[in-house]
């Protein structure tokens, strides 16, 4: 199912169940600009959500968005890109 927007919420639901709760992290916090990897989550983890956003979002993301968005902010701006570039 294609969707047309994608927000910090939509990252969360889909990290958790991808790859759960990293220990000591609380996504209920201020990440926005916090690193993946201070939150606790690995390229592994990334991946995962990557592929899910593509199904569920009906996108193909470039792989560098993997390498360039290294906070939730910046993943959520690459896929809002992806979405506002479709056709509709």
């Amino acid at each position: 199912m294609s969707r047309t927007t994608f927000t910090l919420d939509d990252l969360k639901r889909i990290l958790l169940e991808g790859s759960g709760v990293p220990e000591g992290a609380d996504l209920r916090a201020d990440i926005l600009d916090t690193d993946f990897t201070d939150i606790g989550y690995d390229s592994l983890a990334l991946l995962e959500t990557a592929s899910r956003v593509e199904r569920e979002y009906g996108i193909e993301l470039d792989e560098t968005v993997l390498g360039d968005a290294t906070t939730p902010r910046a993943f959520v701006d690459a896929v809002g890109a992806h979405l506002s570039a479709q056709p509709v």
